[in-house]
């Protein structure tokens, strides 16, 4: 028995002086490179474009070794497919951790679901539209980045708005009238 007791602070130690873990702690670096030491909400807003980006590239590449029209007969498009995919997946984490921290404010989890939305409805717009000149779809795939600069500037905004004490309002006492 008195061997156990000798046992148990160091079984304990460990759990003990454990880091905390965070959400972001199984984040792919590639998503959010420069603040996967932040928050949710910033690791978020930067995956965004970083995973556009990124897919859009590839994308890029399928048109310049198939050409537009190609680009998406067979398996070219697999490449593609196979980076929404993934992206898919590997921004839930950022996702959630970015509505839970956004979560005193109604207006910044609307604009995180908008940009969320933005952000697949943009990676799906990746495919080259038949009859598309290669000028007009190089256009037509920068347009969702002004698109996501706007969107996060307005939850950042909700966000920093939530985050201001409401100041109390101090009224004078009302005297009374003396009889």
């Amino acid at each position: 028995m008195r061997r156990y007791v000798l046992l148990f602070p160091i079984i304990l130690a460990p759990l003990l002086f454990a880091a905390p873990a965070y959400a972001l702690d199984k984040v792919d670096p590639y998503i959010c490179p420069t603040k996967l030491q932040g928050s949710g909400l910033d690791c978020f807003l930067e995956a965004v474009p970083q995973t556009y980006t990124m897919c859009r590239h590839i994308k890029s590449i399928e048109i310049i070794e198939f050409g537009m029209t190609g680009a998406q007969e067979g398996v070219n498009g697999a490449k593609t497919e196979y980076c929404i995919d993934k992206h898919r997946l590997l921004i839930t984490r950022p996702y959630q951790a970015a509505l839970r921290e956004s979560a005193n404010s109604k207006d910044a989890v609307e604009g995180l679901r908008k940009l969320h939305d933005l952000w697949l409805d943009s990676l799906a717009k990746l495919i080259p539209v038949a009859g598309e000149t290669d000028d007009a779809y190089k256009q037509r795939v920068v347009l969702p980045y002004r698109d996501f600069t706007e969107q996060t500037t307005k939850i950042r905004a909700s966000v920093e708005a939530a985050a201001k004490p409401v100041a109390p309002t101090t009224s004078k006492p009302k005297k009374k009238k003396s009889k």
